[in-house]
């Protein structure tokens, strides 16, 4: 990359919008004063004009810095004076690639009041989770001439679409490149900007510059110039040094905390911290989706919690689930939403006080997104991160990355959660059921932690962590076996079945014991003795008259189907549904053992 950089620092700007070379013009000065934007904020006073001035650009920035109007509001402008006339319907001016689709949506709702000011100008948003067929129609019916998406759907789109056209392309805009990249769309950047023309300007936006964000930018920009802009912390602590604070990645408003506790105590540090702060707007992040469905059940059954407004939000959701979670989180003036890191990166959600890590993210440059959700703009705001005893080494590899973290003490004598979450699991299957899923999921995603040399699967307490979530019995997985995991301190629900435990869901549990019935008289069928088929003699007559490839063939299949069932009967052995002296009987064997 050139080494053309601009660093104008963090502090908030005295640059007006109406400042700024070359000038805005005045239906976008109008746009912004109405929505009440006066002055730019660093990443705005440096990206803006050079973007206008035709340059590519790479911009490393802290979350929350204002990103997105530093390359809307060129947009619009660009488009502005690309031409005397309106481009035609089908002629692609602009495109912006967001990895999620709340991101995109996010943008393409910010655009709107600046595209509303280009006379003919038609914007989409192109996401998953709709038909693409009907985006397909929506196109051509109406026409397109801003693209706004994640990579998947556009590449879909250009895929299928001969009618756009590329060919007067005048800008494209990569948001949250790294995060492009680390969601595996190499493939699909490389393909889009394979059909766009060089001469165009180009802007990467990010909050972490990555080998691959590098190799991106050589490919996809054209001399650029680079833009940085740190976080710049005005209040100092006792045991965070002004030079760690002064080059820190995170907003300037932001108080950063850990707390270390055991795994069997978590559950109760959450609920005692979310008590605390009720009237506050707060998001917690979890490992996995099962996580998020898990405590997104149990959470609600708590005394602590009753009357809270708790909503869950991961990717598994379908679209319009996914939606309505974040509108209702949004509108929210105190609330709890309970997600995975599909609501990481860029979301814009006003008025967000605090962020929970209860998980540290698989994806160590993913910390930086989740906290940026608060301290957004010049505010204020406050995160903690819960960590393991053995986890502490993540402080200093923080630290080390320009994340300062101060120590929040554990208190020992908050009420303890786990009985009320076992209470829970044993009137709802549901609840227990998804209680194993999140526990397995967990360890599952933990196993694969880019920093593993700190979070060490294997020196996991899965007794403990069994506790923490309120698990009535340890699920029977490879893990759980590991000869070096330790399972002290989890004691079981003594004189249970899990059978027995039913769903509140009166449909769901007539289905299940439906499915039982159905698997009982399956077992009880294959366990009767099958008793050796006599060949009649016609039947020895027709095999004596075959011939002998024949005879091999049929012996074939008589093998593979005495194997088959031997397998069967050898999982019943290990699952303890027969003991050995069964196993031997029905398999002819007795004699052998």
């Amino acid at each position: 990359m050139d080494s053309n950089t601009q660093n104008p620092g963090s502090a908030l700007t005295d640059t007006r919008f109406s400042d700024l070379k070359p000038p805005l013009s005045e239906p976008v000065l109008e746009a912004l004063s109405q929505a009440g934007f006066k002055f730019c904020t660093p990443v705005q006073a440096a990206t803006i004009p050079l973007l206008c001035s035709f340059k590519d650009v790479a911009v490393d920035a802290a979350t929350g810095s204002g990103k997105t109007l530093a390359f809307l509001i060129p947009i619009v402008e660009i488009l502005r004076r690309s031409s005397s006339s309106p481009p035609k319907r089908h002629q692609v001016m602009g495109i912006i690639i967001s990895p999620t689709r709340e991101l995109s949506s996010q943008i393409y709702n910010v655009a709107q009041p600046f595209i509303s000011t280009l006379p003919n100008v038609k914007s989409m948003l192109l996401v998953g989770g709709v038909e693409v067929k009907a985006d397909v129609k929506k196109i051509e019916d109406e026409g397109a001439n801003l693209l706004i998406g994640t990579p998947g759907r556009l590449y879909d789109i250009m895929d299928r679409m001969d009618v756009l056209d590329f060919r007067n392309l005048e800008i494209l805009i990569l948001d949250e490149a790294d995060r492009l990249l680390d969601m595996g769309f190499q493939k699909q950047i490389n393909y889009i900007i394979s059909r766009l023309p060089k001469l165009r300007r180009t802007g990467l936006f990010s909050a972490t510059q990555t080998e691959a964000v590098e190799e991106l930018s050589k490919a996809g920009l054209r001399n650029p110039v680079r833009v940085e802009v740190r976080a710049e912390t005005k209040s100092l602590s006792n045991s965070v040094s002004s030079e760690q604070l002064a080059s820190s990645k995170t907003p300037s408003g932001l108080h950063l905390e850990y707390l270390e506790c055991e795994a069997d105590k978590k559950a109760s540090q959450l609920v005692d911290l979310l008590v605390k702060t009720k009237s506050k707007k707060v998001i917690v992040y979890f490992m996995t989706c099962a996580c998020v469905d898990y405590w997104g059940v149990v959470l609600p059954c708590l005394n602590a919690l009753k009357g809270f407004s708790l909503i869950a939000l991961h990717g598994k959701m379908k679209q319009t689930a996914r939606e309505k979670a974040l509108a209702s989180f949004t509108s929210l003036s105190s609330g709890i939403l309970l997600c995975t890191d599909v609501a990481a990166r860029g979301l814009d959600i006003p008025g967000v006080d605090c962020i929970v890590q209860y998980d540290p993210p698989q994806d160590p440059n993913v910390f930086v997104h989740r906290v940026g959700r608060t301290a957004r703009l010049g505010r204020q705001g406050s995160a903690i991160v819960f960590l393991l005893p053995k986890e502490e080494a993540y402080i200093e590899f923080l630290r080390i990355r320009r994340v300062p973290l101060q120590e929040r003490k554990c208190i020992d004598d908050v009420a303890d959660v786990v009985p009320q979450i076992r209470s829970a699991a044993l009137k709802d299957r549901d609840v227990m059921e998804k209680g194993l899923r999140a526990f397995v999921s967990f360890i599952r995603a933990y196993k694969e932690h880019h920093c593993s040399y700190i979070f060490r699967w294997k020196e996991l307490e899965i007794g403990k962590l069994g506790t923490g979530y309120g698990l009535l019995q340890l699920p029977s997985m490879p893990e759980v076996k590991h000869h070096s995991l330790s399972t002290e301190g989890f004691t079981p629900v003594e004189n249970i079945n899990m059978d027995d435990i039913k769903f509140k869901d009166k449909s769901r549990e007539k289905q299940r014991k439906k499915n039982l019935q159905a698997k009982k008289e399956r077992e009880q069928q294959e366990s009767k003795p099958e008793k050796p088929k006599k060949a009649t003699n016609a039947a020895a007559s027709v095999m004596r008259k075959k011939t002998a490839k024949q005879r091999r063939a049929a012996q074939t299949i008589e093998d593979e189907e005495e194997l088959t069932r031997e397998y069967r009967l050898l999982k019943k052995l290990k699952k303890g549904a027969i003991d050995e002296t069964e196993f031997a009987k029905l398999t002819g064997t007795e004699d052998l053992v």
